[in-house]
C-alpha cells in the first residue's frame, strides 16, 4: 500500500497473476512456497515465523528464501522430506556429516 503498486505491478513483481494477488490479500488462498523467493524479495523481509536461533529454524528459513519445500530441500542434501521437517520442529538432529553440509548450506542465514 505504501508504495501505491497496482495488484498487477505486484503480481508481475512476484511472477504470479493478479488473480493470485487477490486471492492472498482477501485470505482465499496462499502463496506456493515457489514464490516465496519474489515475495521475500518484494517486502524486504522474511514474513514467517522462524527462530534464527536454532538449527531447525535456519533450515527453514533458508528453505522459505529459496523457495524449497521439505521434499525438493531433502532431494538437494539427499534424505527424506520428512527427515527435513523433524529437524525444522527440533524433533531430531543431522548426524555429523550432515551437520558439516549443513553449514555450508546454512553460512550467512541470519534474522
Amino acid at each position: 500500500m505504501q508504495l501505491r503498486l497496482l495488484q498487477k505491478e505486484v503480481a508481475r513483481i512476484c511472477g504470479v497473476t493478479e488473480d493470485c494477488i487477490t486471492n492472498w490479500e482477501r485470505n482465499r488462498s496462499v502463496p506456493q512456497v515457489q514464490f516465496f523467493p519474489q515475495i521475500i524479495k518484494f517486502l524486504e523481509y522474511l514474513p514467517f515465523d522462524v527462530n534464527f536461533a536454532t538449527l531447525g529454524g535456519k533450515i527453514k528459513a533458508y528453505r522459505l528464501m529459496n523457495g524449497f519445500s521439505q521434499k525438493k530441500l531433502g532431494e538437494i542434501v539427499g534424505i527424506d522430506g520428512g527427515t527435513i521437517c523433524s529437524w525444522e520442529l527440533g524433533e531430531n538432529q543431522p548426524h555429523k556429516k550432515m551437520l558439516k553440509k549443513l553449514d555450508v548450506m546454512l553460512q550467512g542465514i541470519e534474522d
